[in-house]
C-alpha cells in the first residue's frame, strides 16, 4: 500500500486537468487526499482492534457506509465511491484504466476557515453558533434510528465492554503518557461509574435516548455557514461507536470544546441542547461520557504516536495530545469551576422572566428550565404550540401546573446533581411554589436566589400585545394579565440577601451589573 500512497501524491493521478499539489492528510485509519475542490480518502489496510480494514471488501463497504451514514449531516459532501486503479504502467490513479485494486471516498472540499476548531483558534466561534450546533444536533437526534437494536447498545453491559475495551488496547502504552496511579484512576472512575449507576443508563433505554448517532463529534468535523452546520466523518466502521446515548454524542463535543481550553463554551453546548431537546437528565451521565470520550480520543493518538509509518512530526504531535486527553479524562469528574447554584426567575406575565434567565444562563453556563417549555412537552405538543390557556383552566389547571413545578424542579435537582448552577424560569407566582425550590436548594446545600422581575402595568401590556402577532413559547396574553396580577403573592418570605429585584425596563446591561453583584459567573473572556 506504500506504492497507492506515493502514487496518489501526484495530481495527474486524480480525475480532470492536473490542479496544483496534492496535500496529504492522515490519520490513524486513511490517507486523505486534498486535490483542488476535492478530497478522497482512502482506508489504510489495518486491523486495529476496533476497525479492521485488512481486505478490500471491507474497506469497500466501509466506504459505501460512509457515503451512505453522513448524508445525514452533511448531504451535499458525499458524492460517492470511486475505484482506486492500477494501470498497464503499474502506476495507482482515482478511476482511470486497469483493475480495480482498492476504493476510495470522493467528497466536496469544505472550506477549512470555517471549521469549528479553526474558527475556536481565531476567537470567532461565537456563542450563537454553539446554539446553532446545540439546535441542529437535538434535531438529527430526535429524527435518528432509535429502536431495540440500537437501544441494547446503551444497556450497562454494552456501555462497560466499550470502556473496559479501551483500556485493553491501551495498557502497554497509557503509562508512556500518565503515571501508573493516574491510569488507575481513570479506569477505577469509569468503571465504578457503570456498576453504580446502571439504573441511570437504562432509564436513558427508557427515555429513548439511545440512537444511531454521530460517533466521532469533534470541532474538526464541524463546518459552519452562519448559523448552519455541516457535520462530516461520522463513525461508519462499528455500529456500536455510533449506537449510543445521544449524551454520548453531545459529550464528545463538549470534552473537545474543554481540551481546547473552552469550557465555557462546552456547558453552553450542553445547556442549548438540554433545553432543545428536552433532556436535562444527560446531566447525570455527561461527566462520565465526557471522560470515555476523552479516553477515546487519547487512545487514537496513542496509536497514531506508536504508528511507525506515520510522519515523524504528526508521531511527536500524537505523543503530546494523548497526554492532555488523559488529563481530561482524569478531571471530567472534578468539581465545575463555579459552584452549582438554584436561580429562580419569577414574576407575573411578560415581566421579561425568560430574557433574564436566558441571560443568566449565559452568565453562568447553565441550562434554563423553562416552565412554558416543559408543560407543553408534558403534554405531547410542540414549544411553540399555543394552549389558548383560561384561568387557571385547562393546561393551566392547579393540579397540572402542581405537577409541571413538580417536574420543573426534579430536572434542577438533577443538573444541581452534577455540580453545576442552574435556572429555573416560571412565574413562581405563590410562596408554596418558591419553598419548595428554595427547598430544593437546601436539600443539594447550594445557594439560592429569587430573581423576581418587574415591569409597570403599561410596559407589560406593550409586551402581551405584541405576543399577539409574534410566534413564542409563552401562551400568555393581555386578557390574563390582571387576573395573574391579583393572584401573585409579593416574595416578601425571602430573606434580602437571596432576593435580587430587577425593572426589567431597564437596559439589559444594567440589569447583568445588578446581577453579577449578586451571584458568581464566568469571568469575562476565560477560558481553562
Amino acid at each position: 500500500m506504500g506504492a497507492l500512497r506515493e502514487d496518489l501524491l501526484r495530481p495527474s493521478a486524480f480525475p480532470g486537468p492536473p490542479r496544483g499539489d496534492v496535500r496529504l492528510a492522515e490519520t490513524h485509519a486513511s490517507w486523505v487526499f486534498l486535490v483542488g475542490d476535492d478530497v478522497y480518502k482512502v482506508k489504510k489496510p489495518v486491523d486495529l482492534g476496533f476497525l479492521d480494514f485488512r481486505t478490500r471488501e471491507q474497506r469497500k463497504a466501509a466506504c459505501d457506509a460512509e457515503v451512505q451514514l453522513n448524508a445525514r449531516l452533511a448531504p451535499r459532501v458525499y458524492l460517492g465511491v470511486c475505484p482506486v486503479r492500477l494501470g498497464p504502467d503499474g502506476v495507482h490513479t482515482i478511476g482511470g484504466d486497469g483493475d480495480t485494486v482498492d476504493w476510495a471516498v470522493h467528497m466536496r472540499r469544505l472550506d477549512d476557515l470555517t471549521r469549528a476548531d479553526e474558527l475556536l483558534a481565531r476567537g470567532q466561534l461565537r456563542g450563537e453558533s454553539i446554539d446553532a450546533i446545540a439546535r441542529q444536533l437535538a434535531t438529527f437526534h430526535a429524527s435518528a434510528r432509535c429502536d431495540a437494536e440500537t437501544s441494547r447498545f446503551g444497556i450497562p453491559e454494552a456501555v462497560e465492554a466499550n470502556v473496559v475495551e479501551n483500556f485493553a488496547q491501551t495498557r502497554r502504552d497509557v503509562t508512556r503518557h500518565v503515571r501508573p496511579a493516574q491510569a488507575r484512576e481513570i479506569e477505577v472512575q469509569q468503571t465504578t461509574f457503570i456498576r453504580e449507576h446502571g439504573d441511570l443508563l437504562r432509564a436513558r433505554i427508557d427515555a429513548r435516548r439511545i440512537c444511531d448517532g454521530h460517533g466521532d463529534l469533534r470541532l474538526e468535523h464541524v463546518y459552519l455557514d452562519g448559523e448552519h452546520a455541516t457535520i462530516i466523518d461520522c463513525i461508519e466502521f462499528n455500529d456500536r461507536f455510533r449506537f449510543a446515548d445521544v449524551c454520548a454524542d453531545l459529550a464528545f463535543l463538549s470534552m473537545d470544546l474543554a481540551w481546547h481550553g473552552h469550557v465555557d463554551l462546552g456547558e453552553r453546548l450542553l445547556a442549548r441542547y438540554a433545553r432543545e431537546s428536552n433532556d436535562f437528565d444527560l446531566y447525570a451521565v455527561v461527566d462520565f461520557y465526557e471522560s470515555y470520550r476523552a479516553y477515546v480520543r487519547a487512545k487514537v493518538s496513542m496509536l497514531l504516536a506508536a504508528d511507525e509509518g506515520a510522519d515523524d512530526a504528526l508521531r511527536a504531535r500524537a505523543d503530546t495530545e494523548a497526554r492532555r486527553y488523559l488529563l481530561l479524562a482524569l478531571s471530567a469528574g472534578r468539581r465545575s469551576l463555579l459552584q452549582p447554584m438554584l436561580v429562580c426567575v419569577g414574576g407575573i406575565v411578560a415581566s421579561g422572566k425568560s430574557t433574564i434567565a436566558d441571560h443568566i444562563g449565559m452568565e453562568l453556563g447553565a441550562p434554563v428550565v423553562e416552565a412554558d417549555r416543559t408543560r407543553k412537552h408534558m403534554l405531547g405538543v410542540g414549544p411553540t404550540v399555543h394552549l389558548q390557556p383560561g384561568s387557571w383552566s385547562g393546561a393551566y389547571d392547579p393540579a397540572f401546573t402542581d405537577r409541571v413545578y413538580g417536574e420543573l424542579l426534579r430536572r434542577a435537582g438533577v443538573v444541581l446533581a452534577s455540580g453545576r448552577p442552574v435556572v429555573v424560569d416560571a412565574s413562581f407566582r405563590t410562596r408554596e411554589m418558591r419553598r419548595l425550590a428554595r427547598a430544593l436548594a437546601d436539600s443539594r446545600r447550594v445557594p439560592f436566589r429569587f430573581v423576581e422581575c418587574r415591569a409597570s402595568t403599561e410596559v407589560t401590556r406593550e409586551r402581551l400585545v405584541r405576543r399577539e402577532i409574534e410566534a413564542g413559547v409563552s401562551d400568555a396574553r393581555l386578557s390574563l394579565l390582571e387576573d395573574f396580577r391579583a393572584h401573585f403573592e409579593p416574595p416578601d418570605e425571602i430573606c434580602p440577601d437571596e432576593h435580587v429585584v430587577l425593572d426589567t425596563a431597564r437596559p439589559v446591561a444594567e440589569s447583568l451589573a445588578q446581577l453579577r453583584s449578586a451571584m458568581q459567573t464566568w469571568p469575562p473572556g476565560l477560558v481553562a
